[in-house]
């Protein structure tokens, strides 16, 4: 299921690249902003050159993101590419400003489908999930400042025109992004046991959050319990409920969201 959501995800990419963007000669964000500007200033395809480049990030999210990412998102790649090589490069509008707002939403839309199912669409999503992991940005923002180069690339390549519709249509994509991948907020969880030195320990080998613990008592019962205390993603919500409830079903989890870390976020 996930797969196939990667894929439509990627579908969506490449329609609001080809039909929106790579007619006016407006870049996209990331690597595949690269690729079309390779693509509008030589014979190369611009599919192909979209996976030749993103080969050095996929064996790096391998590494740093897992394979489960890392698969998904050489699903996207390939596919994206797929899609950038069938779909004609047909605009649907002659007005270059709709073509820029409507490229950068549509794209946003499709890359926020990818990353909201543990996924990227590779390039600079990968280097944004791992920056975003240990810190405080969101994705999109990070997307945002990083993609700050193609504009510049696209204003000495072009004119300032377009790279003025470039910056618009990145900013869009960006905060479609966020609007739809909200695994950037932090949320603090408090877990209630009496299985504590058992839960950590599962945690620790499968989370890549740090822990404190501190020891409470039951108001009513009067029995010892262990309160641990950690920030984390939303996406890793549901593994540590999963690991919490195999070794204590009557355990108490509570949730809020967190508006500032100051300090270590990820353990080491």
């Amino acid at each position: 299921m996930k797969n196939l959501i990667v894929i439509v995800g990627s579908l969506i990419v490449a329609v609001g690249f080809n039909i929106f963007l790579v007619p006016y000669g407006i870049l996209s964000s990331g690597i595949s902003g690269i690729a079309i500007l390779i693509g509008l200033i030589t014979p190369f395809d611009i599919g192909l050159m979209n996976l030749i480049l993103n080969l050095p990030l996929l064996i790096l999210g391998y590494f740093k993101l897992g394979k489960l990412i890392t698969v998904n998102t050489l699903i996207c790649v390939v596919s994206l590419s797929v899609f950038l090589y069938f779909i004609p490069t047909v605009p649907v509008t002659d007005n270059i400003l709709l073509s820029a707002i409507y490229g950068g939403i549509i794209g946003g839309i499709g890359i926020g489908m990818i990353l909201k199912y543990s996924g990227t669409s590779g390039g600079l999503d990968i280097i944004a999930i791992i920056v975003s992991r240990t810190s405080n940005v969101s994705v999109g923002l990070l997307l945002t400042a990083m993609n700050g180069v193609i504009v510049l690339i696209s204003g000495v390549a072009f004119d300032s025109n377009i790279a003025l519709y470039t910056l618009l249509s990145i900013y869009l994509t960006g905060k479609m992004i966020d609007t739809i991948h909200t695994n950037h907020i932090k949320l603090t969880m408090q877990i209630v046991t009496t299985k504590g030195e058992l839960i950590r320990k599962d945690l620790l080998e499968s989370i890549y959050r740090g822990i404190t613990i501190t020891e409470g008592f039951g108001g009513y019962t009067k029995e010892t319990k262990q309160i641990l205390m950690m920030v984390v993603t939303r996406y890793e919500t549901m593994q540590i409920k999963k690991i919490v409830r195999s070794h204590d079903e009557k355990a108490f989890i509570n949730i809020y969201e967190t508006v500032e870390v100051d300090g270590e976020f990820a353990k080491n």
